[in-house]
């Protein structure tokens, strides 16, 4: 607990540390993007006193308040209703003397008037001799490009993972405060993996999901992460183009594909070296081995990526992010690069955990006239070289052939594997794997008759067939047996006689560039 504490003081004063610097330096205007005001304000309000500045907060609401704990001049109140305007509150700072600190509080809206733009220039280019410091905090702020030189922007840091323990512990204390001393229900793998589902928020928001999950029935629990979770993704306005996948899979859940099977199982312990049971010092065997960054899977529709993508997080034990690059173009005009900028962010900050694409080629085909895909495959490959988290990228392909060679260039991915169609030994394990999970017993049918004539069919196609095959006993309140499993694939066309050229262009077309899944 001590330690917690200390690392909490410590990140806390690496912040008032910065932004010292920052506010000490040639920018008479600093913009700070967060949605923890209060904590800003606190930091702010600290370092400008070490700075020996009078500090004044303006808000739309109340006009420039003193936020010093001394005893203010009779004109305070009337200074207040004054300045409650922009306009007039940077009047009054420009031809005020002596110096000071004036923290502008949600001012995003104001800097589309021509005015309030002119006054908050007047005052930075007479910073030399009026010596004020103007601090823009908001949410999210970009200044007119007349102010951008004369500015600089930063934000504070998010909770570590010792601070959010800290955080967690303070607001169960706080509970047990208030309920006698009750002891707060839960066990350390549960409390880490809270932890671990609160990276990437600010003080506040750590506070407010964490008081949440306690304080409904004073314990932490596995149904409170998926609220938690859920929470989260709401606050960082994540929804639509990342997504918290509650439910993976495992290895056993995915039939064939044994080669990248096997490729996988040899690169664990470099993946999720806690999980393997080895230390990440050692985990190279002695050898220095880079960690394995992310596998292209792609191939037939229905041939079981996104299943393998669900079983990688499985294997691993670790957290599924999916990525849908395809809504990342349904945001507003001129943010799709920023929103794939904040869920890559976002992805660090929940790291160790596999990041899923979906679907890849839907928001980087060559093939668009927009400069926007190209701007987002740069920002995409940018991530891909320098991100030094634990992220393992898993990205599903089913038209390999309009991506950018960029992208699928050997060095970008560790592997690229190719899905075809399951052989008959897959087609084998497919029937048993969709057998046992609608409590059918593949030995009570002729598994052998149904591969043969199943040749040809994806893992999803030869599911659907059993799934009809069920729809129809139940209506003709029948058992399901062979011979309606049969007739139920013999009605089905599968994708390989549909669209057999464009398949068999796609398997020449892997045949000698990349390593098959099988």
């Amino acid at each position: 607990m001590y330690e917690n504490a200390k690392s909490s003081r410590e990140t806390s004063n690496a912040d008032t540390k910065d932004l010292q610097i920052l506010l000490s330096g040639k920018h008479p205007i600093t913009v700070i993007e967060t949605f923890d005001e209060l904590r800003a304000r606190d930091l702010l309000i600290k370092v400008f006193k070490r700075l020996q500045l009078p500090t004044y907060i303006w808000t739309c609401t109340k006009g420039l308040e003193y936020s010093g704990l001394e005893l203010e001049d009779s004109q305070s109140d009337q200074r207040a209703l004054s300045t409650v305007e922009p306009e007039a509150m940077l009047k009054h700072i420009r031809y005020t003397r002596p110096a000071g600190a004036y923290i502008l509080c949600d001012f995003h809206p104001f800097l589309e008037e021509p005015k309030v733009v002119r006054f908050l220039k007047e005052i930075a280019l007479h910073h030399q001799t009026c010596g004020h410091r103007i601090v823009l905090l908001s949410h999210q702020l970009a200044l007119p490009a007349e102010l951008k030189r004369l500015g600089s922007k930063t934000s504070l840091s998010l909770p570590s993972e010792e601070e959010i323990y800290h955080l967690v512990r303070e607001e169960a204390r706080e509970w047990a405060n208030r309920n006698r001393g009750a002891r707060i229900k839960t066990d350390q793998a549960t409390l880490n993996s809270l932890v671990r589902n609160l990276k990437g928020l600010t003080h506040q928001d750590v506070r407010h999901l964490a008081h949440g999950a306690i304080s409904d029935d004073g314990a932490i629990t596995e149904s409170d992460l998926q609220s938690v979770t859920k929470s989260k993704f709401a606050l960082m306005d994540m929804e639509g183009v990342l997504h918290y996948e509650y439910d993976t899979a495992s290895m056993a859940d995915l039939a064939g594909l044994q080669a990248f099977k096997q490729w996988l199982e040899q690169r664990k312990p470099m993946i999720a070296p806690a999980i393997a049971g080895q230390q990440e010092a050692d985990a190279g065997a002695g050898y220095r081995l880079d960690q394995p960054r992310g596998v292209l899977l792609f191939g037939v529709q229905g041939g079981g990526k996104s299943l393998a993508a669900k079983a990688v997080a499985g294997a691993l034990s670790l957290p599924l992010l999916r990525l849908d690059m395809g809504a990342l173009y349904n945001k507003y005009i001129g943010e799709t690069e920023r929103n794939l900028r904040d869920a890559l962010a976002l992805a660090d900050l929940m790291h160790p955990c596999v990041l899923w694409i979906d679907e890849i080629e839907k928001g980087l085909a060559e093939d668009q006239e927009s400069g926007v895909s190209k701007r987002v495959l740069g920002t995409l490959l940018t991530w891909m070289a320098e991100h030094q988290s634990r992220v393992f990228l898993v990205a599903t392909s089913n038209d390999i052939s309009a991506l950018p060679p960029e992208l699928i260039r050997k060095g970008r991915f560790d592997e690229v594997f190719f899905v075809d169609l399951p052989c008959p030994s897959s087609r084998h394990e497919i029937f048993c794997v969709h057998m046992r999970k609608r409590s059918l017993q593949p030995e009570d049918y002729d598994l052998n008759d149904l591969v043969d004539i199943t040749e040809g069919f994806t893992g999803a196609e030869i599911e659907q067939a059993i799934v009809s095959a069920m729809f129809h006993a139940v209506s003709a309140e029948a058992h399901v047996d062979q011979v309606s499993l049969r007739r139920a694939i013999e009605q089905t066309q599968p994708l390989s006689v549909l669209m057999r050229e464009k398949l068999e262009k796609l398997q020449s077309w892997a045949e000698l560039r990349a390593v098959r899944a099988n």
